[in-house]
C-alpha cells in the first residue's frame, strides 16, 4: 500500500474509532512497525492526530487550518466520494454549463463524466479536473486563471475570480472542508473567496460532502446553507446532522455506499 493510501486509511480509522493502536494498524495494513510509526509521525507533523503510548488519537481540538496533503485527501473516504460523484453526474443534463470546484469529491464527478460522456460547458479552477475533462468528447473546457495554491492543483485569486463575475452558469458543484450548523467553512481565505465567486456565478449550487465533513468549523466562512440549493452526502452521515439539515429546509440527497462501490438512494 502506498503511503498516501496508508495515511488515508489511518485517518479513516481514527474518524471511526477515535483512537488506534500501532499493533492494530500493523495487523490491518500489513506494514512493518517502523513504517506505521513513520506514518503516525508524518500525520502528527501535519496536525492530523496526536500520538499516544502505543498508538494515536484524533486531535483533541481540530485545527481550523488543517487539511491533509493532496495525495492523502484523494484516497480518504474514496468509496463515499465515488458514490456522491456518480449521484451528482446523474443530475447533469446535456448542454448545461457547469462550474467544477477544485475538490477531491468534485473530481469524482469529472471521472464519472469521462466514463459516460455528456456534452457540457465545463468551467474549473482545478488542474486535475481540467486534465480529465479536456479529453472527454462533447465537453467544452473553460479554465479559470489564477495562482496555483501551494501543495495543490487548485488555482485561486485573479484573474479567475474576476472572470467568474462575467459568467452565468447553470450549475456550480462545490466541495467544502466543513459543514457546521448552517455554515460552510474552508481552511484558506483564497479558496473560500473562489468558492464565493462560483456561488455568485451559478443559478444552482450543489455541495458535495461526505459524512466526515460534518464537523467543527474551519478557519473562514464560505457561505450559509441558505446560499446553496442542495447537498449530496452519503449514508454515513450522523442522524443528528441529517435532522439539522432538514430542519433548516436544506434539500439533501443521501447516497447509500455499498462495499461493492455501487450506490442507491436511501428513503
Amino acid at each position: 500500500m502506498i503511503p498516501a493510501k496508508r495515511h488515508a486509511f489511518i485517518l479513516e480509522c481514527l474518524k471511526r474509532e477515535g483512537t488506534v493502536g500501532v499493533q492494530e494498524l500493523i495487523d490491518l495494513i500489513g506494514a512493518s512497525p517502523s513504517t506505521i510509526r513513520r506514518d503516525l509521525e508524518t500525520l502528527e507533523r501535519q496536525g492530523a492526530l496526536e500520538r499516544t503510548h502505543g498508538g494515536a488519537m484524533l486531535q483533541r481540538t481540530e485545527l481550523a487550518t488543517f487539511e491533509p496533503d493532496l495525495a492523502t485527501a484523494a484516497h480518504f473516504a474514496r468509496a463515499e466520494k465515488e458514490a456522491i460523484g456518480a449521484a451528482m453526474m446523474s443530475e447533469l443534463r446535456p448542454g448545461q454549463s457547469v462550474i467544477f470546484d477544485a475538490s477531491t469529491t468534485v473530481l469524482e464527478v469529472a471521472r464519472a463524466i469521462a466514463a459516460a460522456p455528456i456534452a457540457l460547458t465545463a468551467v474549473t479552477n482545478s488542474l486535475a479536473i481540467a486534465q480529465i475533462l479536456a479529453t472527454v468528447p462533447g465537453v467544452r473546457l473553460v479554465m479559470l486563471g489564477g495562482t496555483c495554491k501551494p501543495g495543490s492543483l487548485t488555482l485561486v485569486g485573479q484573474p479567475g475570480e474576476n472572470f467568474l463575475r462575467t459568467i452565468h452558469a447553470d450549475v456550480a458543484i462545490l466541495g467544502t472542508h466543513a459543514i457546521t450548523g448552517d455554515m460552510l467553512t474552508e481552511t484558506s481565505l483564497e479558496v473560500a473567496a473562489m468558492k464565493q465567486a462560483m456561488i455568485a456565478a451559478a443559478r444552482r449550487v450543489v455541495v458535495l460532502a461526505d459524512n466526515s465533513k460534518f464537523t467543527t468549523p474551519n478557519f473562514c466562512t464560505i457561505c450559509r446553507l441558505a446560499d446553496i440549493h442542495q447537498i449530496i452526502t452519503d449514508d454515513g452521515i450522523d442522524q443528528a446532522n441529517l435532522t439539522n439539515l432538514r430542519t433548516l429546509d436544506v434539500n439533501v440527497r443521501v447516497v447509500r455506499v455499498s462495499r461493492s462501490g455501487s450506490s442507491v438512494e436511501r428513503s
